[in-house]
């Protein structure tokens, strides 16, 4: 049996934040790490959450090797991406312990060993909504939470080719992501979760960058601010949207929203965000109050997502009752269990 690894350093990574905060830049900044390895974005994490209770009793051989399966040969997965032998992989998570959290793990290790580093994360922004699965799966996981003025976010979403909702939407979901981490710092703690701003971070990424460390229980490497490297190697030139990663750290996109947004859309922005922007020092732009009609319709909107949440989160409890294993991945240092033939 192996020794067991610096508890430190064996933990699970998840970037997290509203789209368009600068997670891919923080991504990048984290692979560029000599001990972390973490991906460009995959699909395949939540969509096995919520399909877990589809693929059966995971301690049958046949049912490890249908997930392996589609983890790995499914296009919408992104599996490929990784870069990695899919036959191998596959092995590896049938071969594994029967749990749904230690066939994703195996996946991000085997990406982490192809880089040549003991540590692995993720990055998704969508994932503040979920860091109760997340948890379920990776127990021992720590959540970095990366913040931007919540005004540049929208702008920056009602920009992007691959947006489809309106400005309230966009609203919206920063809100989310901020009332998220609200809730997250008191129930999760400092050892696990962590939040950073866009604003410093480009200001100054060395000192922001050694702070993140010492989170994580890692040395700081100076590779870590110098991403753009990276970026050009393995940020795909069609993902326009991330282009300005391949060029140096800079302060230039911090504040823009001012020139971006339309003055009546700055008002509304502001006025949903209330307190939580004065909370992270952003200022206001001192514009008259949006109109009743317009809080109206956002808050109609606010409503509705809310209430699609607060259902989605009543699905999940009661698949929880069906589950046929339990979804933690096995700690690397445990003997892997059993698995039926």
């Amino acid at each position: 049996m192996p020794s067991c690894p610096d508890p430190r350093h064996d933990r699970p990574i998840f970037i997290i934040g509203c789209p368009r905060s600068g997670t891919t830049l923080l991504q990048l900044m984290l692979h560029s790490h000599p001990r972390i390895a973490v991906p460009s974005e995959t699909k395949f994490v939540l969509p096995a959450y919520t399909a877990r209770c589809d693929f059966g009793d995971l301690g049958v051989r046949e049912n490890r090797r249908a997930l392996a399966d589609w983890i790995t040969r499914d296009r919408s997965t992104k599996f490929h991406a990784l870069g990695l032998d899919a036959a191998e992989v596959a092995d590896e998570i049938v071969a594994g312990p029967p749990t749904l959290g230690s066939a994703i793990a195996i996946v991000f290790r085997a990406y982490a060993r192809r880089s040549g580093k003991p540590r692995w994360g993720d990055k998704r922004p969508s994932y503040f909504r979920y860091v109760g699965p997340l948890l379920r799966m990776f127990p021992d996981a720590q959540f970095v939470h990366l913040i931007r003025d919540g005004r540049d976010c929208v702008a920056s979403l009602l920009e992007m080719p691959w947006y489809d909702q309106d400005i309230n939407h966009a609203v919206s979901v920063w809100r989310e992501a901020i009332d998220r981490g609200r809730r997250l710092t008191e129930r999760l703690g400092p050892d696990t979760y962590y939040e950073m701003q866009y604003e410093r971070l480009v200001a100054d990424p060395t000192d922001e960058l050694t702070r993140l460390c010492g989170f994580l229980g890692e040395e700081f490497d100076p590779a870590m601010t110098h991403p753009d490297g990276l970026a050009k190697q393995t940020v795909s030139s069609h993902k326009q949207w991330h282009g300005r990663t391949k060029d140096l750290v800079t302060t230039s996109r911090v504040g823009s929203w001012a020139q971006r947004l339309a003055p009546w859309e700055i008002s509304l922005a502001e006025a949903a965000f209330g307190e939580r922007l004065a909370e992270y020092g952003y200022e206001p732009s001192g514009l008259p109050k949006p109109p009743a009609s317009q809080l109206a319709r956002f808050a109609k909107v606010s409503a509705h997502r809310r209430m699609a949440q607060s259902k989605a989160a009543l699905r999940d409890r009661w698949k929880q009752r069906y589950e046929p294993n339990p979804v933690a991945c096995v700690p690397t240092h445990e003997t892997t269990a059993t698995s039926a033939p």
